[in-house]
């Protein structure tokens, strides 16, 4: 490993000349403040002019002090990670008492039986995620194996924008809703009702944009996700 290299603050003159004891305690400090731990245990040089992750190795970047973060900052990976990338999929049609082709179609009435205030777009988006957690499965990895994300929303009819607040309230039903510092579980609102435990106990933290876009490619869409997994280090 290269060792950082010092500051003009740090540099030595003849007159701070070090002994051996005290110049590998010298050096032990100066890597100690050129890392900066992030959650799992992972140590990133602050700089990173220098640093790469291991080959097969994963490494998420989390916002600092955060034990809940929604989404992380980046990801780092070596260059023999074995990834899978889906497309991007939208919701199916389950609800046949909606007009064929409209937004109400492409809802699964079943996932939000007794629920209150569950908007169309979240609605569409738990099907949605649901057909990524069934696609992810059949590829042979897992929710929790996903390091990036990306969502494309359209405005519900009438509405000058999308609908954020609901996707993200659907996005937590199947991701980032296990504690980071004490793994403990986070119930999760659904529409207006009360938080329960989520569908999909996952503690996977993406890399994530969602973008709004005028239309996608299915009359009645609002939602279409795809994503990136990393299959797991089997070595």
């Amino acid at each position: 490993m290269k060792l950082p290299t010092l500051t003009p603050m740090t540099r030595l003159t003849p007159m701070t000349r070090l002994t051996p004891m005290s110049r590998r305690a010298k050096v032990l400090g100066s890597l100690a403040a050129a890392f900066t731990l992030l959650a799992g245990g992972a140590a990133v040089a602050e700089g990173r002019d220098w640093w790469s992750p291991r080959d097969h190795e994963v490494r998420v970047m989390l916002p600092e002090g955060n034990s809940n973060p929604a989404i992380a900052n980046g990801v780092a990976m070596g260059g023999e990670v074995a990834i899978y990338q889906s497309s991007g999929l939208g919701p199916t049609a389950l609800n046949p008492g909606a007009p064929a082709g409209s937004p109400e179609s492409y809802t699964d009435p079943a996932l939000t039986e007794g629920k209150e205030g569950v908007t169309i777009t979240e609605a569409q988006a738990l099907v949605v995620l649901r057909n990524i957690v069934n696609n992810l499965q059949a590829a042979g990895v897992k929710p929790e194996d996903v390091i990036t994300m990306k969502c494309y929303l359209v405005a519900p009819p009438g509405e000058e924008t999308a609908d954020y607040a609901g996707w993200n309230r659907a996005y937590r039903q199947y991701f980032a809703n296990i504690d980071l510092a004490s793994h403990e579980v986070i119930p999760v609102p659904m529409g207006t009702s009360a938080p329960e435990e989520p569908l999909v106990p996952n503690d996977a933290r993406p890399a994530r944009a969602t973008i709004e876009i005028p239309s996608l490619a299915v009359p009645g869409w609002l939602v279409e996700v795809e994503v990136t997994a990393a299959y797991p280090n089997r070595r």
